[in-house]
């Protein structure tokens, strides 16, 4: 027979609505109360009815993620994959499903349509362009959204501190009496300007001049524009004796690549990465990166979002910035 919420309440000793605040995670439930409540109705083999819960609460209790990446490693790439196992586990936490939104629905629904179809509660939106005009559309809509590594006014967004990030990035290398420092940046982005900015800014500080054709367009997540990059930097008449890389694939790229000319690193080159995601490879030199602490990134969109869905008069959209922390390995040394 079937277990109810009242069948339920009986065996735990609290009122039906105590138990349902248990269940959905209301702060004016203790932790104690709730994990004595959930722990029960595993044992019972109670499960809430969605479809009376979402007609009761007007929620679904699920969370749609849109996430569009360009990289080709996509959803492996370890910095989206930790991101995403860390949004995901506090979404669960907390009471909620997560549906990742088609881009190619074949059916001609909008994002905003096919959001509104599923009844999504909120949406977080993760590597996507926002100029596209159907993601604007569902961005400035009634549904709750959390947009990750891009500020939009008067809306959420988590930030990783990219421009911090590069700025103690190139301090390391000039501390170690580099002054000549490429940057082989990615593909134009607001990360992309505020890392440029961090690394303009760290040589500004130490009086070193900027030179443009150190600052070289490349491509995130991808190995062979970084040997392409690379080379171009290397091939230059007053060639950098310190290469910033756009993210650690790229560094490790540059790295191989500097190996197959013949060059030692960091003897006759140093290289930087940035993401701090591959640092448990075993690699040599191992890599000097900036570490991003998706963990951090993942959780805190997700209790921002949370918020938003469940009490939006006492919550407003806010910036949240995340510290990036640098790590020192060796493949970057001291010059001269």
């Amino acid at each position: 027979m079937k277990v109810s919420i009242r069948d339920l309440a009986a065996k735990c000793g609290l009122s039906v609505s105590a138990v349902s605040k248990a269940l959905n995670n209301y702060p004016d439930i203790s932790e104690e109360t709730r994990r004595h409540v959930v722990k029960t109705a595993q044992e019972m083999g109670y499960f809430p009815n969605a479809s009376a819960r979402t007609l009761k609460t007007n929620r679904s209790r699920n969370i749609g993620v849109l996430f569009e990446p360009n990289s080709p490693s996509g959803m492996t790439h370890p910095f989206f994959s930790a991101l995403l196992e860390s949004f995901k586990a506090e979404a669960e936490n907390r009471g909620y499903d997560l549906t990742f939104i088609n881009p190619n629905i074949q059916s001609g629904m909008s994002y905003l349509e096919h959001c509104r179809y599923r009844n999504m509660d909120g949406v977080a939106v993760i590597c996507t362009d926002l100029r596209k005009e159907e993601v604007r559309t569902l961005i400035n809509s009634e549904i709750p959204t959390v947009i990750i590594d891009s500020p939009v006014p008067e809306h959420a967004s988590i930030l990783s501190e990219n421009r911090n990030g590069m700025y103690a990035l190139t301090r390391l290398a000039i501390s170690m009496g580099h002054k000549k420092i490429a940057y082989l940046h990615g593909e134009s982005s607001y990360v992309t300007d505020e890392r440029i900015e961090g690394y303009a800014s760290a040589l500004r500080q130490s009086d070193i001049e900027i030179r443009r054709d150190y600052v070289i367009a490349s491509v995130f997540d991808n190995p062979r524009e970084a040997q392409i990059a690379f080379k171009s930097a290397m091939a230059l008449p007053d060639p950098p004796t310190c290469i910033l890389m756009s993210d650690d694939t790229t560094a490790i790229a540059a790295i191989q690549t500097a190996k197959d000319m013949h060059l030692s690193v960091p003897g006759d080159i140093s290289i930087g990465g940035y993401d701090g995601v591959r640092t448990n490879l075993i690699f040599t030199p191992a890599l000097t990166t900036v570490h991003q602490d998706t963990a951090a990134m993942g959780k805190t969109a997700a209790r921002e979002l949370i918020g938003l869905i469940e009490f939006p008069l006492e919550n407003t959209p806010r910036h949240i910035s995340v510290p990036a922390s640098l790590v020192i390995g060796e493949s970057i040394g001291k010059i001269g």
